[in-house]
């Protein structure tokens, strides 16, 4: 499938090829993203409060933990800061704070 997007952004090639590996430390946390199943496959944007075009995004794949199966997309690597997560449900929590040396988790289940 081709996407054709508009804006600058960066990709999250390795998620979802095993454990994730997160840069975190200093001023640069994480976010991962938990979603229902619905979510696998898609790809989820995220960008700075302070910032709106310089997005980036993560495809969500499916994770099992504690004999529970759902979705997750990491992002790992954000300086610290507010950012919004662009869903298609007005609905789900769409903005989150992310802290220095800290993984956040926002949970779409």
């Amino acid at each position: 499938m081709t996407h054709l997007h508009q804006h600058p952004h960066s990709h999250q090639h390795d998620a979802g090829q095993g454990p994730p590996v997160l840069d975190i430390g200093g001023d640069v946390g994480a976010l991962v993203l938990l979603t229902d199943e619905s979510y696998v496959g898609r790809e989820i944007e995220i960008s700075p409060l302070a910032a709106p075009e310089a997005r980036t995004h993560t495809a969500i794949h499916l994770r099992s933990a504690g004999g529970r199966t759902f979705g997750a997309g990491v992002y790992p690597a954000l300086t610290e800061g507010r950012y919004r997560v662009h869903g298609d449900r007005p609905d789900l929590p769409s903005d989150v704070e992310i802290r220095g040396g800290e993984v956040t988790r926002l949970d779409w289940r």
